[in-house]
């Protein structure tokens, strides 16, 4: 997998819900109306959350899907690594001629430049847990009615 989808959109709006609900339990239904989306991908999404250990669902009446963790041991890293593995950016297919100087330098420092992009974007997720968001995303909130 290559690149960012928006399934890791998808896992922090679904993360952020659950901590707003502060240990009750919500359905992929309705993660999915919050998102406008379908609940088939929700649980998707919500499968991979769940095999990495940041949610946990409930069968039967009254079940559902909660954290399996507090919002502030959760970052929106945690949440990335979950849903998208791999790396974000796409290296050559196959190795490029050697013939070519372009094509004997390129993949190395290309690589480099890649590595460095990654982790300076796992760092910066890194740095956010899902706590911190919910508390801006309520103060956004507040400031609009207010406003």
């Amino acid at each position: 997998m290559a690149g960012l989808s928006s399934r890791s959109a998808v896992a922090i709006h679904a993360l952020a819900m659950l901590a707003h609900r502060r240990g009750g339990s919500l359905t992929s239904a309705e993660i999915a109306d919050s998102l406008d989306s379908n609940p088939v991908l929700v649980r998707r999404v919500l499968g991979r959350l769940r095999d990495a250990q940041l949610v946990r669902s409930t069968d039967g009446r009254g079940g559902g899907w909660s954290l399996a963790r507090t919002p502030r041991d959760i970052t929106l890293h945690d949440a990335y690594a979950a849903v998208e593995g791999g790396r974000v950016f796409s290296r050559h297919p196959h190795p490029p001629s050697g013939a070519c100087v372009i094509g004997r330098n390129i993949g190395a420092l290309l690589d480099a430049e890649f590595r460095s992009a990654e982790r300076a974007l796992e760092e910066q997720l890194g740095r956010t847990t899902i706590a911190a968001l919910l508390q801006q995303i309520l103060a956004c909130d507040s400031e609009a009615q207010d406003g």
